[in-house]
């Protein structure tokens, strides 16, 4: 579970921004909308944060910044090569930003050897190398180092500071580290299973769809492959008042050409391979329930495309107590599909695993008390300087009868599109 996440110098963020996921004082929806984490630190938190702002604030780059921690630790050990440069933007409006590292940062809790623990990672980098690495764990409350490294510019080397409780062989590690790779992931590409939880938390825990990002059927094809998988599928369906009583699936061939080039000659020849392609139909119920019919996905509207596309990792995130982070939830779907899928990582009986769901929107009819608690309601806006500030909710503390929509609206919470008035 993600606790908070925070970065600094990162495309349009300048400062460091902080989006936390710690439940705030106020007592409404507190036995749906928040579990308890089982840190002193932060003892109640969010299962939902939804992120508003205008086109160009930073809502995007708030998700690349996870996406790119994300990979960093999955990818620095094994994919970035020995010199190679880090696809790193620090903030552009700044020419003294430029020169200085960009830094992440999450707390999480993660299941251990000894149970669930409260981790503290990040790392600062530039394109030419990391510069600092720390990893804090708090098995019994206060947090203590695992291990620090930090890079001296005058000695042109590291400094490692180790904690008492790092089991490994510190030297062998250190020096398979690369400059431009984090220990993090060298460690655990060499075994070492006692970091091994934060990786896989940032490998299995967290879920990320970018905008216009293609969603792979697999998923939930796979889970339609099955009589429990396909009643999962068409009791999400029917939870969004999508009129589905039936998936069937049909395998059909379909000859799939390409272009051979023969480098000697010159000549192009196309061969052709039979392959097979899963045809998905929906059977369809009228209203008055005196007819059906069936409709191949390709003649179902996007909308219903697309939530054939998320059910599956819907579904899988909410059963592996995953935290899915989704750039514009609502593209393509209906305010009422939003609400629906926000309502299910907000009840306690269908999200029992405590899954965690980060999503950036433009659906103002999401600003409702009913849905969403006021600390689950962030925004993002960017000051005279183009850096991106990220703030919530929390802040303007409203009255409980207000209207959140009409108010932000208003622009009483800011974080709004700054639009002419056009003349006719």
């Amino acid at each position: 579970m993600l606790i908070d996440f925070r970065l600094t110098n990162y495309r349009s963020f300048h400062e460091t921004q902080t989006l936390s996921m710690v439940a705030a004082t106020g007592k409404e929806h507190e036995t749906t909308h928040l579990f308890a984490s089982g840190s002193t630190v932060a003892p109640r938190l969010l299962r939902s944060a939804i992120v508003y702002g205008p086109n160009a604030g930073g809502k995007t780059n708030l998700v690349r910044a996870l996406q790119f921690m994300q990979g960093m630790v999955l990818n620095s050990a094994t994919q970035i090569q020995e010199g190679q440069k880090l696809n790193v933007q620090p903030f552009l409006f700044g020419t003294e930003a430029r020169d200085q590292p960009t830094r992440f940062e999450v707390n999480i809790m993660e299941e251990s050897g000894e149970g669930e623990i409260r981790y503290q990672y990040g790392f600062s980098l530039t394109s030419e190398r990391v510069t600092r690495e720390w990893l804090f764990a708090a098995p019994k409350g206060r947090a203590k180092p695992i291990f620090q490294r930090e890079y001296e510019p005058g000695t042109g080397k590291y400094q490692w500071d180790w904690g008492a409780s790092f089991v490994g062989r510190k030297e062998d590690l250190r020096d398979k580290t690369r400059a431009n790779g984090l220990f993090l992931s060298t460690a655990v590409l060499f075994n070492n299973e006692q970091l091994r939880p934060v990786f896989s938390w940032f490998q299995n825990r967290l879920a990320i769809i970018p905008d216009n990002a293609l969603i792979n059927l697999e998923h939930t094809l796979g889970m339609c492959a099955t009589d429990s998988g396909k009643a999962d599928i068409i009791s999400f369906f029917r939870g969004a008042d999508i009129s589905i009583t039936g998936v069937a699936l049909e395998k059909q061939p379909v000859k799939k050409v390409t272009i051979a080039f023969d480098f000697v000659s010159g000549a192009k020849e196309p061969k052709t391979m039979e392959e097979e392609a899963m045809l998905v139909r929906f059977r369809h119920r009228s209203r008055d329930g005196l007819s059906e019919l069936e409709l191949p996905l390709a003649e179902e509207s996007s909308g219903t495309q697309k939530l054939f596309a998320l059910a599956g990792p819907w579904l899988d995130v909410m059963r592996k107590r995953r935290v899915l982070v989704v750039d514009e939830l609502d593209r393509s779907l209906h305010p009422l599909i939003c609400r629906h899928l926000i309502g299910r990582f907000n009840n306690s009986r269908i999200n029992p695993q405590n899954a965690q769901l980060i999503a950036t929107t433009h659906d103002t009819s999401l600003l409702d008390p009913h849905l969403l608690r006021r600390d689950q309601v962030w925004f993002i806006e960017k000051n005279r300087q183009e850096a991106s500030h990220l703030y919530s909710l929390v802040e303007f503390s409203p009255r409980k009868e207000a209207s959140l929509e009409r108010g932000y609206l208003m622009g009483r919470y800011g974080a709004l599109p700054v639009v002419g008035s056009l003349d006719f």
